[in-house]
């Protein structure tokens, strides 16, 4: 601002998954190259604090792997996006996402590009250049741009950093998981045909699932921030945690009891829905589920809507629980996922 240096932002969603965090990257880095004499300065920023990355373990992974420091990243938390834009000083482009969440609705004028594979909720204004593909991965579309410029652009780690965000996106092409359209294949195939030295498609994708899953470096409130949904009514607010591991494993974490309380009362939520998910040797999934609350009657609500839910019937069957705050169960239904858990609790509040 004191330079009056005007900058232009490539910035991802605010889950910060691996896609928006790819596709921020990997566009920032074209538009920089090929800007005709740009006045602007074009920075990727991760659309969440520093504080938050060690949650995002694949991304974490594939960065390293292509030798990219955390040190060498801009998070949410380091740069004024609001200072830059009352100075008159911000561009932003936004990646694998179109809509900016309520408390960043003043940057909405500064929106000069739009790069999504959602289908578009509104429209922008006209000087906006918005492109809404239906793909599988936002990466995609990336790939398309950058290979579709100036030859010689593409370099081996910008093609591993989109190659494996393609294929954990589409599920490594598994038609049956119902992502994967004809455009995200012919990226992976042309990046592949470019660059013959790409590790094989079942050993990135498996190592980046792996890494999804690999929890063990993370603290029990690292575990429970890691893919956290928080649903309110007027007067309780409930917080629902996907954990990735197997619910025995977590209720043995040392004082996990004082890590829950602690979690709750930091963030003031009345209790806790922690939804776990494993798998076994042939990739099926198995979950169960733990409600923790001090407060009684929210406890029994959760646990009664819980156990008698007809919309999507979860088959529960209690387990012995180590404490009387927290109820314990295993989920029969292992296809009900946690999108078809929270219209059950949201009723139960």
């Amino acid at each position: 601002v004191r330079h009056h240096q005007e900058i232009h932002v490539v910035m991802g969603n605010e889950a910060c998954d691996l896609d928006s965090t790819v596709s921020a990257l990997a566009l920032a880095y074209f538009l920089a190259k090929t800007s005709p004499a740009p006045k602007a300065t074009f920075i990727p920023v991760l659309n969440i604090p520093r504080a938050d990355f060690a949650l995002r373990t694949e991304t974490t992974f594939l960065l390293r792997e292509q030798g990219i420091p955390a040190a060498s990243l801009i998070f949410r938390d380091e740069i004024d996006l609001g200072g830059l834009h009352r100075a008159g000083l911000l561009s932003l482009t936004l990646v694998d996402h179109h809509v900016l969440p309520g408390a960043d609705t003043a940057l909405e004028e500064a929106v000069v590009e739009v790069l999504d594979h959602r289908p578009l909720e509104r429209d922008r204004a006209p000087g906006c250049r918005v492109t809404a593909e239906p793909v599988g991965s936002c990466a995609t579309l990336v790939t398309e741009w950058i290979t579709q410029g100036p030859p010689g652009l593409l370099d081996r780690p910008t093609a591993a950093l989109l190659h494996g965000t393609i294929l954990l996106d589409c599920v490594n092409l598994s038609p049956a998981a119902g992502k994967v359209t004809p455009r995200d294949v012919a990226c992976v195939s042309l990046l592949e045909e470019r660059f013959p030295e790409l590790p094989a498609r079942d050993t990135i994708f498996e190592a980046l699932q792996a890494a999804k899953f690999d929890v063990s470096g993370l603290t029990t409130e690292q575990m429970l921030r890691k893919d956290l949904k928080v649903l309110s009514s007027d007067e309780l607010v409930l917080a629902v945690s996907a954990i990735y591991v197997d619910l025995e494993t977590f209720l043995r974490r040392p004082s996990l009891l004082e890590d829950l309380d602690a979690f709750c009362q930091a963030r003031g939520y009345t209790g806790l829905v922690a939804m776990t998910i494993s798998f076994n040797e042939r990739n099926e999934p198995s979950r169960q589920l733990a409600v923790y609350s001090q407060h009684e009657p929210l406890r029994s609500t959760v646990c009664r809507a819980l156990e008698e839910a007809t919309t999507t019937s979860l088959h529960l069957q209690p387990l012995l629980s180590p404490w009387p705050c927290v109820d314990t169960y295993a989920q029969g239904n292992a296809l009900a996922s946690r999108k078809k858990v929270l219209p059950i609790l949201r009723a139960a509040l």
